[in-house]
């Protein structure tokens, strides 16, 4: 077996070697998981429960250790990756809650009871992204266990480090061996093997769309069920009534976090015409404010991009002759640097306005009334997620509710929080994760009918 090279981005050097797997050692983590199923879909929810959240306890005990490991190997601010490790923590101790509470009904019918319940689906594939490497796999992982599946969990290739850890941790932590499996190899073998493999029931992928229409056309094969959290291209709305200040402020890491390779992304700023010029002098201060540097250092706001790849796929998009208004700033020497860059004015339908670039570079357009800023929020294949900034409680209720996206915020960039549901319309994505809505979709429902009068 050969191995994965994992590059540090910061440095361009690699910092581990990891076993590349291939169907081969895929076909064996579904094995083993479901080998493993029987048992674990008949632990007791209290402990289950009790297992979840032991495991919880134990990746706390090494917070710091696994931060760490996802800086380095994703690129991301050292405060970042605390808070996302925190979040994995979260997540797995609100479904710790689940398996004890993962009630359905009881419905009077003629001549009997009928009863449902939520049955487990058994092995479930999950693959996962390099952008948010562990607290994605997290979101998975935590209902996919709580409801009692056993998981073969696929890291990218580029971040597989922490995933690994998990594996270790939850085995240190108790699960059973088999319940929880992971693999890291390329995703057109091993992702591709886990579509297409009988003995899984279920795929979760959170990735492009792109990639997303392939995982849904071959999982119809065997009618696996599917989870796909995809691309975006989110409108950040800014109406003139809206406190300008704040709004300019929040923007640029809306766009800028985590170098700007989240789905989530308001890489849209749709700004009201008549405050074009206000929203511009106080957001470039802001942009030209951003630390961007060593993600070990604690000061940094914003890392480098993944790869050099990315990199180069992000530059394409802001060539020579590119409307720059405002770039902040960009280490020289190692790393694969991008500084945060934002294009202004810039018409809806240009391409860097109206491609996912997943990089550091924001897009200002201007827009002329409440019915342009919603046409213009709309006129993309993606719906994930998006702000609105206004003083007027109606307008912002009105367009919320016109804007085609699953999450959307009013005077606010803030997109997830573990106990509620995430997740896109149109080509974003078919699916909710977190919240109470994840486990649905880890489950099936199972109807009883138990007769009580005659045969």
């Amino acid at each position: 077996m050969s191995a994965i090279e994992v590059i540090e981005p910061a440095t361009e050097r690699v910092m581990a070697e990891v076993p590349r797997a291939g169907a081969e050692e895929v076909d064996a983590a579904v094995a083993r998981a479901k080998a493993a199923f029987p048992a674990w879909r008949a632990v007791a929810p209290a402990d289950r429960a009790r297992l979840l959240r032991d495991l919880a306890d134990a990746i706390v005990a090494r917070l710091e250790e696994l931060a760490t490991l996802e800086a380095r190997n994703a690129g991301k601010p050292i405060g970042d990756a605390r808070g996302e490790i925190g979040m994995v923590v979260e997540t797995f101790r609100f479904y710790a809650g689940a398996p004890e509470r993962l009630l359905w009904q009881t419905i009077p019918v003629a001549g009997g009871v009928d009863m449902t319940f939520r049955e487990p689906l058994g092995v479930v594939g999950l693959i996962v992204p390099w952008n948010f490497p562990l607290t994605i796999a997290s979101w998975k992982v935590a209902p996919a266990l709580a409801a009692g599946n056993c998981v073969v969990l696929k890291p990218a290739e580029l971040t597989p480090l922490t995933a690994l850890e998990l594996e270790k941790i939850a085995l240190e932590a108790g699960l059973p061996e088999g319940v929880l499996n992971v693999v890291a190899g390329p995703g057109s073998v091993c992702g591709q093997r886990l579509v297409e493999h009988p003995d899984v029931a279920k795929i979760a992928f959170t990735g492009s769309t792109e990639v997303g229409r392939g995982i849904a056309a071959g999982a119809a094969q065997t009618i696996k069920r599917v989870t796909l959290e995809l691309g975006g291209k989110s409108a950040n709305v800014v109406f003139a009534d809206a406190d300008l200040e704040a709004a300019a402020a929040a923007a640029p890491m809306a766009v800028f976090g985590n170098a700007g390779q989240d789905c989530c992304a308001r890489s849209r700023i749709l700004v009201e015409r008549s405050a074009m010029d206000g929203f511009l002098a106080a957001l470039q201060p802001a942009v030209e404010g951003i630390a961007v540097g060593d993600p070990l250092e604690d000061a940094t706001q914003m890392g480098p991009l993944i790869s050099a790849g990315q990199r180069d796929a992000v530059a394409f998009y802001v060539p020579d002759d590119a409307p720059v208004a405002i770039r902040g700033s960009a280490p020289d020497g190692p790393g694969y640097w991008f500084p945060p860059t934002v294009l202004a004015p810039v018409s809806n339908d240009d391409r860097a306005a109206a491609e996912e670039i997943f990089g550091p570079v924001a897009c200002v357009i201007p827009f002329d009334s409440e019915e342009d800023a919603v046409r213009l929020a709309n006129e993309t294949i993606y719906g994930l997620s998006g702000s609105i900034w206004t003083g007027d409680g109606a307008r912002a209720l009105r367009v919320a509710r016109a804007i085609d996206t699953g999450v959307i915020s009013i005077n606010s960039n803030t997109s997830v929080r573990v106990s509620t549901p995430f997740g896109g319309f149109k080509q974003s994505g078919v699916g909710r994760e977190l919240g109470p809505d994840a486990l649905e979709h880890y489950t099936d429902v199972k109807n009883v009918y138990y007769a009580t009068e005659g045969s």
